[in-house]
């Protein structure tokens, strides 16, 4: 990306067609697990805030998009569904070339939400 994103519309318009589809489909999805949080962009991704904390980044890649931050708790409430996804330290790639995971997508949301409320 040439400049850097001030919105999420922004950000999801500089990736190709069918990239931009599956964006606004994990960011629906993001949206239906957490309807209070806000929308923003951090670290030149599209973040979701809420109670004043980040709750859930995405962002797209070459060849997958990237979910952040995926922890502990995460990753071993959900080990058996992420098995088959790689990813780094803090996050999880779903490739572009499969069908999202949106089943999954929202119920870590749900569990980010469910850990901010402290």
């Amino acid at each position: 990306m040439a400049l850097k994103p001030k919105s999420v519309d922004e950000y999801i318009a500089a990736f190709p067609k069918e990239v931009q589809a599956i964006l606004q489909e994990i960011r629906a999805t993001i949206k239906e697990a957490a309807p209070d949080a806000a929308e923003t962009i951090s670290y030149d991704m599209p973040t979701f805030n809420l109670n004043g904390k980040y709750l859930i980044y995405f962002a797209g890649w070459k060849k997958h998009v990237a979910l952040y931050p995926i922890d502990e708790k995460i990753l071993t409430a959900f080990s058996e569904e992420l098995a088959g996804y790689k990813g780094t330290k803090g996050s999880v790639h779903f490739p572009l070339n499969k069908p999202m995971p949106l089943n999954l997508i929202r119920k870590i949301v749900a569990l980010r939400v469910a850990g901010n409320m402290h």
